[in-house]
């Protein structure tokens, strides 16, 4: 289905969005703007996508737009887009923290708002966008957005109360996934192998976990159980693990990341 759609700011996470956006509704139907004339000009002609050389350019007549720029620069897009927007324009936030109702104090009483979190695998189609709606959004609108973001990967929707906590799992999760990619090649190399071995075993094997777990139908701890062999290796590594209270330093390093996203939706 065609559907005219802004988007303001083309930096990981944008381009990550205008990928699917694009294979959604074609590029014709797409301009983009962003501060950094330069990388968005490139951005723009690397998906064949119009520029616009302003924010309110690049919304006028949009009946989506999605706004994909750092926390504290959201007030002012959406200062700028106000004048320019329809009555039944959508506009998309994808940034953490970003409450609906901030977003309504800078656009036109009544305008519809979606709040997206997407996180970094969208690149390559493997991410999980989570929705959560304005009070003006319906399910016709909800549903627009999930087609716009479903080359994104995996796309659900809560209240948005629980957005901050999202952001945590999965906006930020990533990033701990690489931490242990980078903690069990560390490992490797401490034992003996390569460094280029260490890091394919360690990529490959968090890939190979994360897959199945996705895949199957029982849960983590079953998974875990059918490779730990009792009195065996894993279980050593395990009991390890539970001695030095990791478990327990993931659920306070997610804690404190919905912590700190509801302090930058203050600001």
């Amino acid at each position: 289905m065609s559907c005219k759609v802004a988007l303001i700011g083309t930096g990981v996470m944008g381009q990550a969005v205008l990928r699917s956006v694009v294979e959604h509704t074609g590029a014709d139907q797409v301009r983009v703007h962003d501060v950094r004339t330069e990388a968005g000009r490139k951005v723009a002609q690397e998906h064949k996508v119009m520029w616009a050389e302003t924010v309110g350019a690049a919304g006028a007549g949009a009946e989506v737009v999605i706004v994909a720029v750092k926390p504290h620069d959201v007030s002012g897009v959406l200062a700028e887009l106000g004048p320019v927007l329809t009555d039944s324009t959508v506009v998309v936030s994808i940034a953490a923290g970003v409450s609906t109702a901030r977003m309504a104090e800078h656009l036109p009483e009544g305008t519809v708002t979606v709040r997206v979190m997407p996180n970094t695998p969208a690149l390559i189609g493997q991410g999980v966008s989570v929705l959560s709606p304005g009070p003006h959004a319906t399910e016709e609108h909800l549903g627009l957005v999930r087609d716009l973001m479903a080359g994104t990967g995996f796309v659900t929707s809560v209240a948005e109360n629980y957005q901050d906590v999202v952001t945590a799992i999965s906006g930020s999760g990533p990033a701990y996934v690489f931490y242990l990619i980078d903690a069990l090649a560390e490992a490797a190399v401490l034992g003996g192998l390569g460094r280029d071995l260490a890091l394919e075993l360690a990529r490959r094997t968090v890939a190979g976990a994360g897959a199945m777990a996705a895949e199957s139908a029982d849960h983590p701890v079953v998974l875990r159980e059918r490779v730990s062999s009792p009195g065996g290796t894993t279980m050593a590594a395990l009991a390890e693990l539970d001695d030095r209270a990791v478990r327990a330093a993931v659920v306070a390093a997610a804690q404190r990341a919905w912590e700190r996203a509801g302090e930058l939706g203050q600001g």
